[in-house]
This record gives structure tokens, C-alpha cells and sequence, in this order.
């Protein structure tokens, strides 16, 4: 068996966001598998101090600051009729590597994380190649077109037409094309042109061991007394951003009109509208914390009311696998097949929300059977184990260990 390439938009280090976390745990199940080489781009410091985490699982790697201005992107885009997301992440330094990476290496396989990468795979490749969209992005940016006053409904729309013809590339010269979920891998395979082409669904994992109850102390700024209400995420996501003015606005004023409750945002990057909810009665807004754990572990509810949500929610898994009760908006239960009512609650307006709110605060009982229930469930369905299983079977290769630095 030969040695697999592995192409990631964003270093697969530190596991601490979406598309990092399923990154991470993809590149660790293939180095179970193979040696990997891995091609990838840093954007922060922090992204950087991981060179040292990426040498010791890759075989070789070539991790690169990704520092190009998005107005630059931009022109590029319009010049080479591509779409932004592309440009991007379109680097020569990257594409030398590749090529000399092949050349030296008897790679037989390329496994591809996000749709920005495929510009990367040679089309005289001959062997077999794995891409992983995770969600299809043409369809995300065509809602916000939807939502958007011009010029930026103009700019989505374009993007979206755009990504739609490189997905559908992608989807026809792939020997696999993963998405997330069954749902988003429906709405490709509907796309015209992608008929014949082999595209499947390898759902995300939790790692129960890192998100366990047992291990971590709920933090001490979360009040036992009254109901205590968390929301975690990358706070200048506008998915997010939209699902705690929600929560903030119009939810929780509903049940501070029978209890004090508090609602605590928890996530790097904070805009300025989601830093302008912590001047609301109730509501804090924590930014990046060192550990999310305390947070969860100390929450009588996690809440995920997102209006807009591609893929699984890997904040809706970690809550679960933390043994909490959860409280999700029918669009953040996508592609979690657990038991409304057992392992979690689908609500699906705000009343809903605010009463299994006060439901829970006034049944403790139940809402820690609720999460035990929720961590049972995640344990046996949802683990990474699962998932790794899947992905040696698209590779087609037994269980080989091999692990080298570069």
C-alpha cells in the first residue's frame, strides 16, 4: 500500500472548532492506515505553534501562513472567473509542494478536506482521490443571496454559481465525495450534472473521553441557583451570530419573565453586535476561554437555536457527550438521529424554547436524566471510533499503523 497526501484548508490543530475537529480526527484515523503527507495553511499564531503537533503525526508537511488579503482574492476571482473561496486559498508554494510530494513519495491516494483544496489535485493523477466537502457551500451562500440586500445578494449570488460548478467538478473527477450529512449529499446529488458520481454521507464523531463530566467542574461563574443557559461557537459566524441575538433577544426575555435566568455566549472572535447582547439583562458574553468544559459541565440547558445550519453540529454533540440536556432548533438536529424527548429537545419556535427552559429548571430530576440519556446516546452512536471504521473502508486499506515525523 502506498502513502496518502492529505490537503486541509485550515491545520488540522488544535481540534477546537467545526471543520478543525473533523479535520483532526480524519487525519488521525488515515495515519492509522497509512503514512500521510499533509498540505495545509496557518492563519493565526496560534495555528503556527502547531507545526510542532503536525510533524509528529504527518510524515512530511508543508504548513503555510495564509496572509492574502481578501480584496485581493476578490480581483483574483473576477480575473480568473473563479469563485473567491478558491483564490483564496490558491497559493504556488502550495501547488510546488504537491507536485514534489508525488514525485517522491508513492502516494496512491489523496484525501481532500474542504472544497477550496480540490484546485490542488492534479488532473493526471491516477490515483484515488477523496474529497470531503463536508456541507455544500453553493447552497450556503445562495441563502445568504436570498437574505442579502444588494450589492451583497449580487456577490453571493456569484459565489454561489460559482462553488456550484467547482462542486460539481469535483463530485465528477473524485472516485468519493463525503459531505456531512445524508440531507447535504441529497442536495448534491441533485445538482445537474453530478448524476453517476459516488457521493456519500460520513457523519462527525465526539470524543466522549475529552467532553466527559466526570473529568471537569462546572465553572464557578454559572450559578446553581437559577437557570444557567450556554451557547458555544466561533461568535463571528454569522449562523451563530444569528442564533444568539435570538436566544438573547426574544427568547430570553420570555423566561426572565418567570425566573432569572442567565444566557452565556462562549466562543472566540465575538463581533460587535454579539458583544453589544452582553449589555442585556441576563446575558454574558464570555469570548475565547481557555476550555468550553466548565461551561457545559455548569449549564442546566445548552441551547442551539440556529436559523440556518449545514451539517452536524459538533457544539450539539460536545453538550451531549457533557451529559447536559440540549435544546436545538429543528435545523441544528440535522443529521443527529437522537430521540426527541429522550436524548434531547427539538424546538421549533421561541415559545418552545422558553418553555422546555423552565420545564427543565423546575424538574431537575429530568433534566439530568436527560443528559445522561444524551451522553448514552452519543457514546454508542456517535463516537469517532464509528466514523474511523467508515473511512477505511472508502480507503479500501487494513487496520496498518505508521506514524512519522518529518
Amino acid at each position: 500500500m502506498g502513502d496518502i497526501l492529505f490537503l486541509a484548508h485550515r491545520v488540522p490543530f488544535p481540534p477546537d472548532r467545526g471543520d478543525k475537529i473533523r479535520s483532526h480526527h480524519l487525519l488521525k484515523g488515515l495515519t492509522k492506515l497509512g503514512c500521510v503527507h499533509v498540505g495545509t495553511f496557518a492563519e493565526t499564531e496560534q495555528d503556527r505553534a502547531q507545526e510542532a503537533s503536525l510533524a509528529g503525526i504527518a510524515a512530511s508537511h508543508c504548513m503555510l501562513t495564509r496572509s492574502k488579503p481578501l480584496a485581493l482574492a476578490g480581483i483574483e476571482a473576477i480575473v480568473q472567473r473563479r469563485a473567491v473561496s478558491q483564490t483564496a486559498f490558491h497559493d504556488k508554494t502550495l501547488s510546488d509542494w504537491v507536485a514534489a510530494t508525488l514525485a517522491s513519495h508513492p502516494i496512491d491516494a489523496i484525501f481532500v478536506f474542504s472544497g477550496q483544496m480540490g484546485q490542488y489535485v492534479p488532473a493526471d493523477f491516477a490515483g484515488r482521490v477523496i474529497v470531503d466537502l463536508c456541507d455544500v457551500d453553493s447552497a450556503k451562500f445562495e441563502t445568504y443571496a436570498q437574505e442579502s440586500g444588494f450589492p451583497r445578494s449580487f456577490l453571493y449570488a456569484r459565489e454561489t454559481e460559482l462553488l456550484c460548478r467547482e462542486e460539481i467538478r469535483l463530485a465528477n473527477s473524485a472516485g468519493t465525495t463525503l459531505l456531512i450529512t445524508e440531507k447535504e449529499a441529497d442536495i448534491l446529488r441533485a445538482r445537474q450534472g453530478t448524476q453517476g458520481a459516488d457521493i456519500r454521507a460520513l457523519g462527525n464523531g465526539v470524543d466522549t473521553g475529552f467532553f466527559d463530566p466526570a473529568s471537569t467542574e462546572a465553572h464557578p461563574a454559572l450559578r446553581y441557583e437559577t437557570p444557567q443557559l450556554v451557547f458555544t461557537g466561533q461568535m463571528d459566524y454569522p449562523p451563530n451570530i444569528a442564533a444568539v441575538e435570538r436566544f438573547a433577544e426574544r427568547i430570553l426575555p420570555r423566561i426572565r419573565e418567570s425566573v432569572a435566568a442567565d444566557f452565556h455566549i462562549v466562543g472566540r472572535a465575538p463581533t460587535a453586535d454579539v458583544s453589544k447582547l452582553g449589555r442585556l439583562d441576563g446575558v454574558t458574553v464570555w469570548g475565547e476561554v481557555p476550555d468550553v468544559r466548565p461551561f457545559l459541565r455548569g449549564a442546566t440547558a445548552v441551547v442551539a437555536p440556529l436559523m440556518l445550519a449545514r451539517g452536524v453540529q459538533n457544539k450539539v454533540l460536545e453538550a451531549m457527550a457533557m451529559a447536559r440536556p440540549v435544546l436545538v432548533s429543528e435545523e441544528a438536529a440535522t443529521g443527529i438521529d437522537a430521540s426527541d424527548g429522550e436524548n434531547w429537545y427539538i424546538c421549533r419556535d421561541d415559545e418552545a424554547f422558553a418553555k422546555r427552559v423552565l420545564e427543565l429548571a423546575d424538574q431537575p430530576d429530568r433534566a439530568e436524566g436527560m443528559g445522561r440519556a444524551a451522553r448514552s446516546f452519543v457514546i454508542k452512536e456517535m463516537s469517532w471510533a464509528a466514523v474511523e471504521a467508515g473511512l477505511a473502508r472508502l480507503v479500501g486499506r487494513s487496520d496498518v499503523s505508521c506514524h512519522h515525523a518529518a
